[in-house]
């Protein structure tokens, strides 16, 4: 009777018991390690978090795992057991967060692994990443999303500092900023994360190309030229609009009879385009990561030449469950080359005009939804009829007037108006020479860079927004007489104009004049595309 008169029903020893579980209860630990994973190509942080309850032991893995999250279940389980660490007599449960995100990759499996082995010790370091895939003996392996994973958490200031596989170190220095705390086993990182021996043990990478600095800008380029612009015999007006086009990244398109050295100019031009500094180069080894390619990480820009038959999604990207990156990303800061331009899909060349425009790709699927950069110089080459001998003086044109027209209306005008400059190949001729050699175009590129950037240039001449052409692109007062003339006799649309005017700044920048002088516009009018 005693015992029920004080609070409830419940003796007083009772309650002292059940309020001194609670507290335990509440002490549990419950530890956290900070991972992440791709969304599109862009990294998405996740938060790995475990908790080990009493009851039937189990392992669960939950927070809209894919597969190879859920078969990281049985990795773990080995590798801690191979190296005499005992898995706990518990129910595990690992929760990815925010649990509304689609995880994917087994660069995931060390931190659960840390997570599984140091569940009694508290981890308190905050803005530390772990990443890793473990193998059944405890090593600790690389995967080929990590490079884009860290790249993308560095590009938006995630990351400071994270556990890495040894292996991985090769392509990771590249990236600065960021402290790595590279672990070859298990083992090895449970050390140091349990003694809190954080300090990184990885060297910067430097790079062994040519480079100057412009306003403590590092720039790099290559004077690696597999195959010469010496070899291209005569075409001078051909080479002297590649020269405009490399230097400012503009988009070229030429048009000639079959074997006049269309595709020999496109695939020289690679060689002699404007530098690249540190964020540009990692971002092409992000994009090759991508496409499952080990990239060399050299200064080099990319040229993609896909076949006229490609399909939408091998050129843009797509997937019904995962998109993925097509040609376009591929080409990003470098060459995105169709021959035979009239023989691609209209569907892909309408398209084409997004990013060309935009500079940006946009992939809607019912399970993705993905925005990727698309920079690209864009190159063309082009017969003038089905039979290629329009233009020709020697060969008889074997095409009739509709077989002619339906050709060139395949390429519509608001696609072709966003082309900058034009060329008409000239004939092959038996005294054609070369004139200039693509080491001294590659000169004129880098000195006309050079001006741009100390001219306070953030981008080349051809991507400029129309805010910077007013800015940058001053013509003289005959030049500006001459524009005025040329809109109404051409009659230049909007977009026109903005062309003439960059292709006008890149020749005055290639003549070393301050401003776009009446040569220089002329020049460039006329690069543009007779209607």
């Amino acid at each position: 009777m005693n015992a029920k008169n004080h609070s409830g029903n419940l003796p007083p020893q009772t309650i002292k018991v059940k309020t001194v579980k609670q507290k335990e209860k509440k002490q549990a630990i419950v530890n956290r390690l900070t991972c992440a994973t791709l969304e599109g190509v862009n990294a998405k942080v996740i938060e790995v978090e475990a908790t080990f309850t009493k009851g039937l032991p189990g392992f669960a893995v939950v927070g809209l795992a894919s597969s190879d999250i859920q078969e990281s279940k049985e990795r773990t389980k080995s590798a801690l057991l191979t190296n005499d660490f005992i898995f706990p007599p518990l129910k595990v449960t690992i929760n990815l967060s925010p649990s509304d995100l689609k995880k994917r990759g087994t660069h995931l499996d060390l931190a659960m692994g840390l997570l599984i082995a140091l569940h009694k010790v508290k981890i308190e370091e905050e803005g530390l990443f772990v990443f890793g895939e473990l193998g059944l003996d405890g090593k600790v392996k690389s995967s080929s999303m990590l490079f884009p994973l860290v790249l993308s958490l560095k590009e938006q200031g995630l990351i400071k500092r994270a556990i890495v596989p040894t292996e991985a170190i090769e392509y990771l220095s590249h990236i600065s900023a960021v402290d790595f705390i590279a672990v070859d086993t298990l083992s090895e990182a449970i050390q140091i994360v349990k003694n809190r021996d954080f300090k990184a043990n990885v060297e910067r990478f430097s790079y062994e190309s040519d480079t100057f600095c412009i306003d403590k800008t590092a720039y790099y380029f290559e004077k690696k030229y597999e195959s010469d612009f010496m070899e291209v015999k005569g075409q001078s007006i051909a080479k002297r609009a590649s020269l405009i086009a490399a230097a400012g990244m503009h988009n070229f398109l030429m048009e000639g009879n079959p074997g006049c050295g269309k595709s020999m100019i496109a695939k020289r031009i690679k060689d002699i385009l404007p530098p690249l500094f540190e964020e540009e180069i990692l971002s092409i080894a992000k994009h090759q990561f991508l496409d499952g390619v080990t990239p060399t990480f050299t200064a080099l820009r990319p040229i993609r030449s896909p076949h006229h038959t490609a399909t939408s999604a091998s050129i843009f990207g797509g997937g019904s469950s995962m998109a993925k990156i097509g040609e376009v990303a591929l080409a990003n800061k470098g060459i995105l080359f169709f021959d035979e331009l009239p023989h691609f899909s209209k569907n892909i060349l309408e398209a084409l005009r997004e990013p060309l425009q935009d500079k940006k790709v946009h992939i809607a699927r019912v399970n993705a939804k993905i925005e990727y950069e698309a920079d690209i110089m864009f190159v063309a080459a082009q017969n003038p009829c089905p039979c290629g001998n329009l233009l020709s003086k020697v060969r008889a044109c074997r095409c009739s007037e509709v077989e002619i027209k339906r050709y060139q209306n395949k390429l519509s005008d608001p696609f072709l108006d966003r082309i900058d400059l034009f060329v008409v190949m000239q004939e092959v001729s038996s005294d054609d020479r070369g004139d200039i050699s693509s080491k001294e175009m590659h000169e004129a590129v880098l000195n006309a860079f050079k001006i741009q950037k100390h001219r306070g240039q953030q981008r080349l001449n051809g991507k400029l927004t129309e805010e910077e052409i007013e800015y940058f692109c001053l013509l003289s007062e005959d030049a500006q007489k001459i524009l005025e003339g040329a809109i109404g006799k051409f009659g230049l649309s909007h977009r026109s104009i903005a062309s003439v005017k960059k292709i006008g700044r890149t020749i005055a920048d290639l003549n070393t004049h301050e401003k776009i002088e009446k040569s220089d516009l002329l020049e460039a009018l006329s690069y543009r595309r007779r209607k």
